[in-house]
């Protein structure tokens, strides 16, 4: 099984469709933190459609949380400020990527202390800051399970 948290995520229908992707998946969806939305939100259920009862939704107040209620997983953290690509790195199951929230990415002192975990997304065009965090999330989920399948 592999993880997907989301750090302050902002954008609610940005949630719901990572969410959508973690239900197809059987991919756990860990929210950190206060979000952007309520999470009952009308916006961020038509995003998700239907499949909210199919999504295993965990709810932490904070990275430390995370980690305690995954002792026997590695974090990954995606960013667009390392030149580690993620097409380059070995995933492995009970894995947790992690992602940070639309506008301003996970904070540097969580990159820094785990520099070596980090990985990015390549995007040729340099004019390009990064992609939507759905975008993302399902390019990466998508090689770990190719990956670990």
């Amino acid at each position: 099984m592999l993880h997907v948290a989301l750090v302050e995520p902002e954008i609610p229908p940005n949630t719901g469709n990572i969410a959508r992707v973690c239900a197809a998946t059987f991919t756990s969806l860990h929210i950190v933190g206060v979000t952007g939305f309520r999470m009952d939100d009308r916006t961020l259920k038509r995003a998700g459609l239907d499949y909210w009862d199919n999504v295993q939704l965990h709810r932490h107040i904070d990275l430390t949380e995370l980690y305690a209620a995954l002792p026997d997983s590695r974090f990954l953290y995606l960013t667009t400020k390392t030149k580690q690509k993620y097409t380059d790195f070995t995933f492995q199951d009970n894995d947790c990527l992690v992602f940070g929230p639309e506008t301003r990415g996970l904070p540097e002192s969580v990159l820094t202390a785990n520099h070596d975990l980090c990985l990015t997304i390549p995007m040729p065009n340099e004019n390009v800051r990064s992609l939507n965090l759905a975008t993302s999330v399902g390019i990466v989920l998508y090689e770990a399970i190719r990956q670990t399948s």
